[in-house]
């Protein structure tokens, strides 16, 4: 693994709070996806990619848009690895790559709304603000 995957796998490994080293990859997680048929790489592929140090890899592909969030991966994994920190990792990683890490404080009350929970502001900037 190359100098700049190192550091792009410790981000990850720094972002998610997960071991990938963790993993069997028995493939219980892929198993019980939901998305499975519309992902290019499984939960226990981006697990053991993440392992590897291949994120960019994983960040040209579409599939951890396609995941759901719903965390069924994770109760099923026998060693708590918990794949969708893994994913919701490189979906941040994506978006601070590509630049889109732009949410501001004073830009908060234009997207105030009456029904929008302000929990969901706040959990935005935090995520869209470092």
């Amino acid at each position: 693994m190359n100098e700049k995957n190192q550091e792009i796998a410790q981000e990850l490994e720094r972002i998610s709070g997960t071991d990938a080293k963790k993993c069997m990859r028995c493939g219980k997680c892929s198993a019980t996806c939901p998305a499975y048929g519309e992902m290019d790489y499984m939960p226990h592929e981006f697990v053991y990619m993440a392992e590897k140090g291949q994120i960019e890899k994983l960040m040209e592909s579409d599939a951890f848009y396609r995941c759901m969030s719903c965390f069924a991966c994770v109760e099923r994994c026998p060693r708590q690895v918990e794949p969708t920190n893994i994913i919701e990792a490189v979906r941040l990683l994506k978006i601070r790559q590509q630049g889109q890490n732009h949410l501001k404080p004073e830009q908060i009350p234009a997207l105030l709304d009456e029904d929008l929970p302000q929990q969901a502001i706040v959990s935005a900037f935090r995520k869209y603000s470092k």
